[in-house]
């Protein structure tokens, strides 16, 4: 059994695409595929309940039949850090409950994946940040950045937080947000790999809208671009 815990540099740099690419191609060579995604704020109300948008596209591009309670068991309405929207929202959030119900996936399935909230010092609860779930959990880190400016930054601040949390880190990805590629997106990950012994795991292309929600198409991207070593 293999796991990966997944977070991003900052919010919207796309970790729920890479995390949704890397389990369709682990997926569709056959292997059984566990997501988590264990905290989702900013979830629309559907039908009378609250519908985690990151978490269902997990399941489906996953092909994971766990039911949403253990894929999200957190739920939240304000589009806040998890720890500040429970609050709001008169919510307490378990970090026990969620190692155990991390376990009880480790042990269903060949590789599960956990996709954090925003980045690793987002809090969880009132007391505990993101880096300190993921060191509860003990899954290997990857990092997810945004292909831009500002990327070598953000990915080193993240790289030397989790070093000094003693996170061991599996490596870290560049997603282009963007079709358009300038100096930035050119010479960055040459910047941050020259400052860094973490492996760097690739980059995920841009992807049109239209194939966000292809499973095979995501599949497909994520064997070409991405590094063989999460596929194995």
């Amino acid at each position: 059994m293999k796991a990966y815990f997944i977070t991003g540099t900052d919010t919207g740099v796309g970790k729920t695409l890479v995390t949704a690419a890397i389990a369709a191609a682990l997926s569709g060579s056959g292997k059984s595929v566990g997501v988590m995604k264990p905290c989702e704020s900013g979830c629309p109300e559907i039908d009378g309940a609250l519908a985690p948008r990151d978490a269902l596209l997990l399941k489906a591009m996953s092909g994971c039949a766990d039911p949403l309670e253990i894929v999200c068991p957190y739920r939240l309405r304000a589009p806040l850090a998890p720890g500040v929207a429970a609050q709001l929202e008169g919510r307490v959030i378990d970090p026990s409950r969620i190692q155990a119900l991390f376990k009880d996936s480790c042990r269903r399935h060949d590789v599960v994946l956990v996709e954090g909230a925003g980045g690793l010092l987002v809090p969880v609860t009132d007391r505990l940040l993101q880096s300190d779930l993921i060191q509860l959990l003990g899954a290997p880190l990857i990092i997810v950045g945004r292909l831009s400016l500002g990327a070598i930054n953000h990915l080193l601040l993240t790289l030397r937080e989790a070093e000094r949390a003693k996170i061991e880190v599996a490596g870290f990805i560049l997603n282009q947000t963007s079709p358009e590629q300038g100096l930035a997106e050119q010479t960055n990950p040459g910047v941050i790999c020259s400052f860094t012994e973490a492996p760097f795991l690739g980059i995920m292309p841009f992807v049109p809208e239209g194939l966000r929600t292809d499973r095979a198409a995501l599949a497909g991207l994520a064997r070409q671009h991405l590094a063989a070593s999460l596929f194995v």
